[in-house]
């Protein structure tokens, strides 16, 4: 979503950034880098891995995926591994489990297939071109020592720089030289003698991922290697994060249905298909049948507007709607200065789209800047009576933003990877709708949200889908809105400024009624360290910015592994802090394990409950107290209950049920990492 920026700078917050942790804590079983040129001999039981940590820890949450994922650093390799590292503009930072491989030109990493498989996806990082705009890298795939392929790296659609909304220009000055910074706690354009900035100022959004099918299958102990090629031109220094091995089906073939080619649309992406899709859909809607798109490559460089259809694929690995950007030749109505490949529900002012069906393909857009008012997301409109299943979506700005007030949408089963901002956005008047088993990988702002602008979201879900590696702001983001549901989901490595959960009072949003359940989640190495006020977050981080916090909030069965900073933190901004409370939350069953910090730290006035909250390894003092920071005799004003059977120490009686324990600045401990309970 829009990111808006602080100008203010709160009085006490504290300044502290995890430069490195130990490899202990993310995770064990790591082999050595072995010298360049010696032949690795790869793991006999490959490490399969769920966000980079054992799938044991997070049996029954997040997303089911058709794949296996295998970290980098946990395969042979004549490369260098890199990290662990949580400081935001690093490598590492953006890696999965905060840990990769680096490969110089002739060097490899090489995985073992845990399972028969015929695809893979490598997620990796090349170097940006001097002035922007990207490059390209071969990586040779080699399967059991017989090369299969050389893929096609690309940086075009990685790299980003400077303060929001960002740039391409690795030299570009302060894009807003009359915001504060962290960097010399300043504000440039007010300081003399003005500050030296270096640059690139603030790189990020450095990983993509490609995929691709191998021609056959291969069984459980094959060996993949991948290479950078020794003499290849081009041969850069290339960072592989981790590789996802899965089993393909055959094609899912659709005989009666109105199928695009006989209706011209060309497989093999050289015309413009558009056209003849909307054809194909006018025909469906007439004769009540079904769109179908065999595989191919169908190329498209507009919006396709959907109503009352249902268009499936022959399944995201074979059927791809590719588009690139378009420049408009004057802005649209509603800001766009571009468009590009996109499904969109009509406007809900024009009463919105319904019983549309969307299934089976893959959508690649080619997105490479942040222009906020620009309508180039992969899904949008309104869509009410809905479904969205076994879609890949890749290189849009957001994957799916609707924009109400619509109801009864279903997303499931998809994947959304490599966005500039959200991947899934419910906006203004969402209502009875759930997002559930969808995979969300590098998204350029949050994972997925619900923001209620103007009007409020109701009745809406997110259950089991996991979240990977934000680059920006929160892996699952709630914006106010009514009884709402977040649940079993998995959210791993934050990189800066946002959490893994976040319950937010800000961007306008209607306030939070009736319930908000926070159920069985899980997150890991979140609690970010936040840019614009020098403060370590929570893995969850409820912030009241706009308004007070009252609602029915219930954080249930959630587990926090470690945190880099606090489990849970409740704050608000230091120029509303006497304005807005934050009130009876209640905290029940929830397991931390890990903190560099505190289990919680509170910046509020208000108050929470807490019960059977189980906390271990917990780096600072249980709890951080500066309530609204006025210090007052009586105590801080924000008050804890205890509702019993806390244990491990974090939550003493004479906490209770107020005292002030305000530590500006804690001393971050790096945790061990995280095992079973």
């Amino acid at each position: 979503m829009p990111r808006r920026p602080r100008r203010t700078r709160g009085t006490g917050l504290y300044a502290s950034a995890v430069a490195a942790l130990t490899a202990a804590a993310l995770g064990a079983g790591v082999l050595a880098a072995a010298p360049a040129g010696a032949r690795p001999t790869a793991p006999a039981v490959p490490v399969v891995t769920r966000a980079a940590l054992d799938p044991q820890l997070v049996a029954g949450r997040g997303a089911k995926v058709p794949f296996v994922e295998q970290e980098a650093e946990n395969a042979a390799t004549t490369g260098t591994v890199i990290g662990p590292d949580r400081t935001a503009y690093t490598l590492p930072s953006e890696a999965s489990g905060r840990r990769a491989v680096r490969l110089e030109p002739g060097q490899h990493v090489e995985f073992t297939l845990p399972a028969a498989a015929n695809a893979i996806t490598v997620r990796y990082s090349v170097p940006d071109a001097p002035g922007g705009g990207g490059t390209t890298a071969p990586l040779d795939v080699a399967v059991n020592g017989a090369k299969r392929s050389t893929m096609t790296l690309t940086s075009q659609y990685s790299w980003l720089y400077n303060q929001y909304p960002f740039s391409n220009d690795p030299g570009a000055g302060l894009l807003h030289p009359d915001w504060w910074i962290t960097e010399c706690s300043c504000v440039p354009a007010a300081t003399t003698p003005a500050p030296e900035i270096a640059k690139p100022f603030r790189p990020s959004h450095f990983y993509d991922e490609q995929r691709l099918l191998l021609g056959r299958t291969y069984r459980a102990g094959d060996t993949v290697r991948l290479t950078v090629p020794a003499g290849a031109r081009g041969g850069v220094s290339t960072v592989v994060d981790l590789l996802d091995s899965e089993r393909v089906g055959a094609p899912h073939v659709e005989l009666l249905a109105a199928n695009v080619l006989a209706f011209g649309a060309d497989p093999t992406g050289r015309r413009d298909a558009a056209g003849a899709i909307e054809k194909a859909i006018a025909f469906a809607r007439r004769t009540h049948l079904k769109v179908y798109l065999p595989p191919g490559t169908y190329r498209v460089d507009r919006h396709i507007v959907v109503d009352d259809v249902t268009i499936t694929g022959a399944g995201n690995w074979y059927t791809k709607i590719k588009g690139r950007e378009v420049t408009l030749d004057e802005p649209a109505a509603d800001g766009s200065v571009h468009t590009g490949v996109g499904f969109y529900g009509k406007p809900a002012a024009e009463g919105g789209s319904h019983d549309v069906h969307l299934s089976g393909f893959a959508i690649e857009g080619d997105v490479r800047e942040r222009v906020d008012t620009d309508q180039v997301n992969a899904i949008g409109g309104a869509m009410s009576d809905s479904t969205i299943s076994g879609l890949h979506i890749s290189h849009t700005k957001v994957g799916m933003w609707f924009d109400g007030p619509m109801k009864n949408l279903r997303i499931s089963d998809s994947m959304i990877v490599d966005q500039i901002a959200d991947a899934i956005n419910f906006h203004t008047g969402v209502t009875d709708s759930r997002v559930t088993n969808t995979f969300v990988r590098n998204s350029g702002d949050d994972g997925l949200a619900m923001w209620s602008e103007k009007t409020a979201n109701a009745r809406n879900t997110f259950d089991h889908n996991t979240v990977q590696t934000p680059v920006l702001a929160n892996g699952i983001a709630i914006y106010g809105g009514t009884d709402t549901t977040v649940s079993h989901n998995l959210v791993a490595d934050p990189v800066r400024e946002g959490s893994a959960l976040h319950i937010g009072a800000r961007f306008g949003a209607e306030p939070f009624t009736g319930r908000l359940d926070l159920t069985d989640n899980t997150a890991v190495r979140a609690g970010t360290y936040e840019l614009n006020w020098n403060i370590g977050l929570g893995a969850l981080w409820v912030f009241a910015l706009d308004r007070t916090i009252d609602a029915d909030i219930r954080v249930t069965g959630d587990h926090y592994l470690d945190s880099t900073y606090n489990a849970i933190m409740l704050v608000s901004d230091w120029a509303v802090k006497d304005q807005y409370d934050i009130k009876g939350i209640r905290f029940k069953d929830i397991h931390v394990d890990g903190t560099g910090t505190s289990v919680l730290s509170a910046r509020a006035a208000g108050g929470a409950s807490f019960e059977n909250v189980d906390a271990r390894h917990v780096g600072a003092v249980g709890v951080n107290n500066c309530g609204s920071f006025n210090f007052p005799a009586t105590g801080s004003e924000f008050a804890l209950t205890d509702r019993g059977g806390n244990d491990g120490g974090w939550l003493a009686p004479w906490l209770l049920p107020n005292t002030i324990t305000c530590d500006d600045r804690p001393e971050v401990v790096p945790p061990p990492a995280p095992g079973a309970w």
